[in-house]
C-alpha cells in the first residue's frame, strides 16, 4: 500500500491484478485499485476532480482527467474518510499510476493532493 499526505489529506492506494483480457484485438491486463482519502485537518475539504498519469512498461503514457471519482465529489469533514474502487486496463503486464486530486478547502480555495505512485503488476511478472 502506498501513502501520501498533502495539506492534511491522506491518500492510501492499493492495487490488484484482476485478469488477462483482449481489448481491441490486443492482449490486455485488467487491474483494480482501492483508494482511501482521509481528512487529517480541522476543517472540511471536498474532492473536485482527478488527474491520473498511467504508464505501462513499454513507456506509453496516458493521462485521464475528470470531475470527481466514480461519479462523486465527496466532502470530508475533520477526521472523515472516503473509500472507492476503480480500475485500469494496460496493454502490458507491468505499469504505474500516479496523479493528483484537486480539492477545495472550507473557504473554496483550490489545492492539489498527491496520489502516490503505485505499481500495477501481474503477480507472475514480479521479481
Amino acid at each position: 500500500m502506498e501513502v501520501a499526505v498533502t495539506k492534511d489529506v491522506e491518500v492510501r492506494v492499493e492495487s490488484f491484478f484482476v485478469q488477462e483480457t483482449e481489448h481491441n484485438g490486443k492482449q490486455g491486463y485488467q487491474f483494480a485499485y482501492r483508494v482511501q482519502l482521509k481528512n487529517l485537518g480541522a476543517t472540511p475539504v471536498q474532492l473536485i476532480s482527478r488527474h491520473w498519469i498511467i504508464t505501462d512498461s513499454s513507456g506509453d503514457v496516458k493521462e485521464v482527467r475528470g470531475a470527481g471519482v466514480v461519479g462523486e465529489q465527496p466532502r470530508l469533514g475533520p477526521g472523515e474518510s472516503y473509500e472507492y474502487m476503480s480500475g485500469s486496463l494496460l496493454e502490458s503486464p507491468v505499469g504505474t499510476m500516479e496523479g493528483t486530486y484537486q480539492m477545495h478547502d472550507h473557504l473554496g480555495e483550490s489545492f492539489d493532493v498527491t496520489i502516490p505512485r503505485f505499481q500495477l503488476v501481474v503477480a507472475s511478472k514480479m521479481n
